[in-house]
């Protein structure tokens, strides 16, 4: 039982700063993976790939039901940085004129063009309406109100979900 609790205050921590479930891929996966192995909670090998195996240990045996807001969209895999209007160098309005505030993302329009709505789980409902010079391929900057929220997410490999 104390391995388990350990176990589940080290996922805990690891869940405030990360996001893994079903189809999720990359290093934090795999961290995930070696401390459920590292417990005895997983067998194989880490890969990565958070599939049924790992989603069933994490979730105490429930399987993986999408919630409908990941269910409307298509995923897209995007490397995310957070900016604000006060950070600075930064301007108050977007590409398009608007405020810079939550709810907006600055993408590379070639990927995302401007205009698109997107949903991003544990930040919500945003819409493309800002570049950036380093905003090229698959990365995208989310918008806060405040530098220290922005700061406060930092860099992040997340999955967004494209609404149209």
């Amino acid at each position: 039982m104390a391995s388990f609790l350990l176990l589940f205050s080290t996922t805990e921590a690891m869940a405030s700063s990360i996001l893994v479930r079903q189809g999720s891929r990359g290093p934090a996966v795999r961290q995930v993976q070696s401390l459920l192995i590292e417990q005895g909670w997983l067998t194989g090998a880490a890969d990565g790939i958070c599939g049924n195996g790992t989603y069933s240990v994490l979730s105490g045996g429930r399987e993986y039901e999408p919630s409908s807001d990941e269910s409307e969209g298509t995923v897209m895999y995007v490397n995310a940085t957070a900016y604000s209007a006060d950070d600075p160098g930064n301007s108050a309005y977007t590409a398009l004129g608007t405020h810079v505030r939550h709810g907006i993302i600055a993408v590379d329009p070639d990927i995302i063009p401007l205009g698109t709505h997107v949903y991003i789980p544990g930040y919500g409902d945003a819409v493309a309406e800002d570049v950036g010079g380093a905003i090229h391929g698959h990365r995208i900057d989310v918008a806060f109100d405040t530098r220290a929220e922005a700061l406060a997410f930092g860099r992040q490999d997340i999955e967004i979900y494209i609404r149209d």
